[in-house]
């Protein structure tokens, strides 16, 4: 079996496992086995299938058992771990996977005959380093020595960690004095977390997940926090089989008795989140949603200029008293705040440093990990002065992830010294107002120096995962980023609106409607009937096309707060997107009397008038338009129109006048045409007409279309069916 294969077995064997077909799992896994042809992993499969088949026949017996869905849910996480392992092994054997290939490697590649002797020279560098920087600067040659041997040391520490498929007594010792608070390695301490998510991240090992449980409790800030990160995405990715192991839910259990961590894990939440990519959906909404959103008829579409009316005025707006509800609760600060960190984190800093990923310094796979320290011989010529430069405040600041920190020392070195100095002179005043914005930050914000750990990593990862140049073996990471409210672990830290509110907020802020819509609809059938999250709902479900349950959810609103001026006008759009005329104008109406002389609103219940046929009642609205704003182009467009459409050429003509003197538009051609042929100005009509056509790029098919779908109301106004070729004829 290659590579290819082997994981589609795996897949297929987990897919019959979750959906409770041990039989079907039962026989892939023996494709698997038999493929390896080890015979422990025969023994272990045969005794799985002997206890099922146990399990069945006292079931089929009738024998009471009050332990067997206990045994069951063991039987399963038994049955996930053994395809786990026998996956792990057949591509260790076959994939040419970048992971696979190093794991290889590595046993040959190794400098330490054993975990203990690595662990000894790592101590000597911190003990021989403490001693020779107390000294005089003659030691500094020795001192970069053991510092570069210390460097050294760090791949073959972190490979360990995260190529070895079982931690044995070796691993687990050297893992228990690296995270001991008497070790002084804070380097090795974070490398030492990373690897170990890494491994987990290749294959699950519940033994190895709860020494990253044991991780996310450290007293050590550094390693708590990429514990933590860690977890998220582990138990994200294995959120399928988490509740057959009893040992997860105990510790998940414990945290959410912990509101510290609770907290911690809201803000890591919400960090995933911000890494999803917004612009994308944005523009998914713009191209692909909302045109089939806008069930209107053409006429209207091209003559109103309704698309612009529905995106600048009815379509994206949202309710005023939102944020007014926000900033009462306390939200609106951690949303500001969440969001400042994700424009001066993930979005700007991604797209600025990618290029500055192929230094030789990023050629180590253990360096991508790496918490930015200054004494790294990479960029330390960077930080002998004892000068506050800029530099040196950037990089000691949050703004930049610890690889970005790295790739723009890297870069700032490859300048020449002589410019490098003028840099550093021309921005120590930059440099001391960092600083003090930095220590101001510190004061207003209440655990800042955990979130910003959290927030770095983060973004050290979504580099790896996304610029490493064999990422793609690894699988993205950032694929669970907009489910992680769907997992095992966010159910249990969940136990309160509040948190689920802020996340759904969160999402709904960023507009991930789906995940928004999934959490506020959980949250409404455990709350009093709200207002404000009906109206998100409702609003939610307009965003993704789902006007029925939008409209529903409005009404709903506006039973619960009657007369809110945005949820009526929203009720009356869904209307008339849904075609319903007579009850959009009825709310446009409303919306009218609580408000009047709403320039949008006017507007929309001129155009329902118009689908109604009643040409009068249209016009009335119109022209009490243009006595609010006598130069407003729309307004001049619906005039034009609607008296053409009702026969009333002189007024159409004196109207169209003025939009061609104006900006006219390639429609405003086409009604000019039309105006001047029904009043027999055919050489006029041809003029208006060429260049309308010309305003398409001389498109014929689609000016045709344009044509067409306006000949009723020409034959209407008195042109003869017969005249129309004659006029098409004349204009090819």
């Amino acid at each position: 079996m290659n590579a290819s294969q082997i994981h589609t077995t795996y897949k297929s064997a987990l897919q019959f496992l979750v959906a409770g077909q041990l039989k079907n799992t039962f026989d892939k896994t023996k494709v698997l086995v038999e493929e390896l042809q080890m015979g422990d992993y025969s023994d272990r499969l045969l005794d799985l299938q002997q206890n099922y088949q146990y399990l069945l026949q006292y079931y089929i017996s009738g024998v009471e058992d009050p332990q067997r869905k206990t045994v069951y849910n063991k039987l399963i996480a038994k049955v996930f771990i053994l395809n786990s392992e026998i996956r792990e092994e057949l591509l260790f054997r076959n994939s040419t996977n970048f992971e696979y290939t190093q794991k290889r490697y590595f046993p040959h590649n190794k400098r330490f005959t054993s975990c203990n002797d690595l662990l000894i020279a790592l101590n000597h560098y911190h003990s021989q380093s403490e001693i020779l920087a107390g000294l005089d600067k003659s030691n500094e040659v020795e001192l970069k020595q053991i510092r570069l041997n210390f460097e050294s040391m760090l791949p073959e520490f972190f490979n360990i960690f995260w190529l070895t498929t079982i931690y044995k007594t070796d691993e687990r010792l050297l893992f228990n004095d690296i995270l001991d608070v008497n070790f002084r390695g804070w380097i090795e301490k974070s490398l030492l977390i990373s690897a170990l998510t890494l491994n987990l991240w290749r294959m699950f090992d519940e033994s190895k997940l709860m020494l990253l449980f044991d991780c996310c409790q450290s007293s050590n800030q550094i390693v708590k926090q990429r514990a933590l990160v860690g977890l998220c995405i582990i138990l994200a990715k294995y959120n399928r089989f988490l509740p057959f192991f009893p040992s997860v839910r105990n510790r998940l259990v414990l945290f959410a008795d912990n509101q510290h961590l609770v907290e911690n894990f809201q803000q890591i939440f919400i960090q995933f989140i911000a890494t999803a990519e917004t612009e994308k959906i944005s523009k998914k909404m713009q191209d692909e949603i909302l045109p089939e959103m806008i069930k209107i008829s053409p006429l209207l579409k091209n003559k109103m200029d309704t698309d612009n009316l529905l995106n600048s005025d009815e379509w994206g707006e949202e309710n005023p008293a939102w944020q007014e509800i926000i900033e009462q609760s306390g939200v609106s600060d951690k949303l500001q705040e969440l969001t400042e960190m994700q424009m001066e984190g993930a979005d700007v800093y991604m797209s600025t440093f990618s290029m500055l990923k192929s230094f030789p310094f990023f050629s180590d796979f253990s360096h991508w990990f790496l918490p930015f320290d200054s004494q790294f011989t990479s960029v330390n010529d960077l930080f002998k002065s004892d000068d506050k430069t800029l530099i040196t405040a950037f990089v000691s600041n949050n703004v930049m992830c610890n690889s970005d920190k790295y790739s723009f020392c890297l870069s700032i070195l490859q300048m020449p010294e002589s410019q490098r100095g003028m840099l550093k002179q021309s921005f120590k005043m930059e440099a001391e107002q960092m600083n003090e914005m930095t220590k101001d930050e510190a004061i207003l914000t209440p655990n800042l120096g955990s979130k910003n750990l959290s927030k770095q990593y983060i973004q050290d990862l979504f580099r790896f995962f996304k610029l490493y140049p064999q990422h793609t073996d690894f699988g993205d990471m950032f694929a669970y980023s907009l489910i992680m409210h769907r997992t095992y672990l966010f159910d249990i830290l969940a136990n309160d609106i509040d948190f689920n509110l802020s996340i759904a907020t969160y999402y709904f802020s960023k507009s991930h409607y789906t995940q928004a819509l999934e959490m506020f609809e959980n949250i409404q059938h455990k709350t009093k009937p709200n207002a404000a999250l009906y109206q998100k709902i409702a609003y939610s479900y307009q965003q993704i096309s789902q006007l029925p349950n939008a409209l529903e959810a409005y009404i709903k609103a506006d039973i619960i707060q009657p007369d809110d001026l945005w949820t009526i006008r929203k009720i009356a759009l869904c209307y008339r997107l849904s075609g319903n005329f007579e009850k959009a104008l009825e709310y446009y109406q409303y919306s009218d009397f609580i408000k009047p002389n709403h320039t949008s609103v006017l507007l929309q219940i001129g155009h329902c008038y118009l689908e109604l046929k009643k040409h009068k009642e249209a016009l009335k609205v119109y022209h009490r338009l243009e006595n609010i704003d006598t130069e407003n182009e729309k307004v001049w467009r619906a005039i034009t129109w609607c008296a053409f459409e009702s026969g009333d050429i002189q007024q159409a003509d004196y109207y169209i006048q003025k939009l061609i003197e104006n900006k006219p538009t390639t429609h405003d051609y086409l009604n000019a045409g039309h105006i001047a042929w029904c009043q027999h100005k055919m050489m006029d009509a041809v003029e208006f007409y060429t260049k309308s056509l010309s305003l398409m790029q001389n498109n014929w098919n689609l000016f045709l279309e344009s044509f067409n779908n306006d000949k009723s109301y020409l034959l209407t106004n008195g042109i003869d069916v017969d005249e129309i070729p004659f006029m098409l004829d004349s204009l090819s």
